[in-house]
């Protein structure tokens, strides 16, 4: 059974920022980490379910000329809402995936610390939504804490190797630590084939 919506409810009701996202070098790197794994130095459409009060969400806007974020809890959606303010390119809702998906395609997803909250079933569903509609040479980056938590179902090396499964997915890079594991594809195109690598769309190689 998927953790239940009170476990984080209750979470961001006994701390504005329950993870310490702002605060911890620990999130700053692995923030830096994740958007150095993109492959593109800039993305047409972006989505980030998930996004907590925008830690993430306001270095992603740098490299995205739109981007949807969205979070089930409604107090860290509005955090997340006004350090986007200013970015009208940036829009950030209150809800919660997979019941909510937003329409259209995307170029860049973002899956960070959320997939371990799942059971089967709804895992099955957000990866199929993802790749739905990840457009084809499309990017996806998903970052996982590997500790055990009783809430997570998962960690994130389970998360891995059900990520390499996907069969509309290429695996690009992968980045492992003993804390956290970060992997990001590329969505097939229609012959196959994966998107090429940085070095190859500059002519490199």
């Amino acid at each position: 059974m998927s953790t239940p919506p009170s476990y984080f409810e209750t979470m961001y009701r006994e701390a504005s920022d329950p993870w310490h996202l702002g605060e911890r070098w620990y999130e700053r790197r692995k923030y830096d980490l994740t958007l150095a794994a993109l492959p593109r130095p800039r993305y047409r459409s972006a989505f980030e379910p998930a996004c907590s009060v925008g830690e993430l969400t306001v270095r992603l806007a740098e490299r995205c000329d739109r981007l949807v974020a969205c979070d089930r809890v409604r107090s860290a959606a509005e955090t997340a809402a006004r350090r986007t303010e200013e970015m009208s390119h940036v829009e950030v809702r209150p809800l919660a995936v997979p019941a909510y998906w937003p329409p259209g395609t995307f170029d860049l997803i973002v899956l960070s610390e959320l997939l371990y909250y799942f059971d089967t079933a709804e895992l099955d569903t957000v990866l199929a939504l993802t790749v739905g509609s990840l457009e084809a040479g499309g990017t996806l980056v998903a970052v996982h804490w590997n500790h055990p938590v009783p809430e997570h179902l998962r960690t994130g090396d389970e998360l891995a190797v059900i990520l390499r499964r996907v069969p509309e997915l290429a695996l690009l890079c992968e980045h492992r630590e003993e804390d956290f594991t970060l992997q990001t594809f590329g969505r097939r195109r229609g012959d196959g084939s994966a998107p090429c690598s940085p070095a190859a769309a500059e002519g490199l190689v």
